[in-house]
């Protein structure tokens, strides 16, 4: 328990590799907290920022000369690992968790740590944005406006803002959360290995452990997205890791992956009918405009071409709609705009990675195998 005076040992963890710069910019942000308070530190309150990453990378001398205590992540392969070689490292109340390319309010801190009174708390964290600003580039905001997107990818955790102070939550995401220690001692910590996915396991296994994890709204973490080329690969790690984390947790299961992973295979149908109903007369040009069933009678044909149009419409309307009643502050009539061409690309993603998971569990054989979309030599 976190006591009412405010008096608990609190560290926040950030894995780093190879991201010097942008890490002095997160720690830049954590230097300057609003917590713990004057009346904090006389009740026994400390605050550590911990640094783990490679031997001798460059975010260590960045770590170093701001302060920051640097752990070497004795080899680790995945950010899993080096979090576990972290945990046993520090002795704290409160751990927090977040990444090296953030930028982080002033309040941040002080905004998770005041939920851990309640007893029953056992981790908190908030939502997570690209920065509206010059900040990102435009298809960076883009990508934000997709990931908030209301429905279409509503699988996310990405922008879940929620109408009240503190409201209860399945998943917290890994760039902005904070557990009580004890809980993740409780656990085990990550799992082993894990690359990717591994923010979802560690949350599915306390929930398991009969542990109520929250999210705060206002705690927001402000978080680089990736360009299009490299978020394509990020999206469908997630996708593969998903699946074969459902394999090692089947609690983790959901209909929503499953019918990600079909939608590359519906999109080649229907790309398919519309080209096989085309060459064969369904279009019928110009006479396409006149629906006059005598024009080009309904059959194989014009439903091959009309369905995949019609369906397809009916998605970019959906985009649009969940993308502009989304929660991502990048929301601009442009942003918008574009959205469905970002949907499409995250879906098509994240479903062939399922698809590829599939592959590794029913026919290789191989399912604990993941791929990194990080270079780690």
């Amino acid at each position: 328990m976190v006591s009412e005076g405010g008096g608990s040992r609190v560290c926040v963890i950030i894995p780093s590799l190879r991201n010097a710069e942008e890490l002095g910019i997160a720690l830049d942000g954590l230097a300057n907290q609003t917590w713990p308070s004057d009346e904090a530190r006389s009740s026994g309150a400390t605050f550590e920022v911990v640094v783990v990453g490679p031997s001798g990378d460059p975010g260590q001398a960045v770590a170093e000369s701001q302060g920051a205590r640097f752990i070497d992540d004795e080899g680790s392969r995945t950010r899993a690992d080096a979090c576990n070689v972290a945990l046993a490292a520090v002795d704290c109340d409160i751990v927090m968790f977040t990444d090296d390319d953030v930028w982080v309010e002033s309040d941040w801190v002080e905004k998770l740590v005041r939920w851990f009174e309640r007893e029953e708390v056992a981790g908190v964290g908030g939502p997570n944005f690209a920065p509206a600003d010059e900040r990102s580039t435009f298809w960076q905001r883009v990508i934000d406006v997709t990931f908030c997107s209301k429905w279409v990818t509503a699988g996310t955790n990405y922008g879940k803002r929620g109408t009240a102070d503190l409201e209860s939550a399945e998943q917290l995401p890994g760039v902005n959360a904070a557990y009580r220690k004890s809980v993740l001692d409780a656990v085990g910590g990550f799992d082993e290995g894990a690359i990717g996915c591994e923010d979802a396991m560690l949350d599915h296994r306390i929930e398991q452990a009969g542990y109520k994890l929250w999210t705060d709204g206002s705690a927001i973490m402000w978080h680089r997205r990736r360009n299009p080329a490299r978020v394509r690969k990020q999206i469908q790690n997630y996708g593969l890791v998903r699946i074969l984390a459902s394999e090692v947790h089947p609690g983790m299961k959901a209909w929503s992956h499953t019918a990600v992973g079909l939608f590359p295979i519906l999109a080649l149908i229907g790309i398919g009918a519309f080209v096989y109903g085309a060459m064969s007369g369904g279009l019928a040009w110009p006479e396409f405009w006149n629906i006059s069933p005598s024009v080009v009678p309904f059959g194989c044909p014009r439903t091959a071409v009309h369905l995949p149009i019609s369906l397809g419409a009916l998605y970019v309307l959906l985009c649009w709609a969940g993308a502009a009643k989304g929660n991502s502050p990048s929301r601009t009539f442009a942003t918008v705009l574009v959205a469905p061409l970002m949907t499409f690309l995250l879906h098509w993603s994240y479903g062939t990675g399922v698809i590829k998971a599939w592959w590794r569990i029913y026919v290789s054989k191989k399912p604990g195998l993941q791929v990194d979309d990080k270079d780690r030599s």
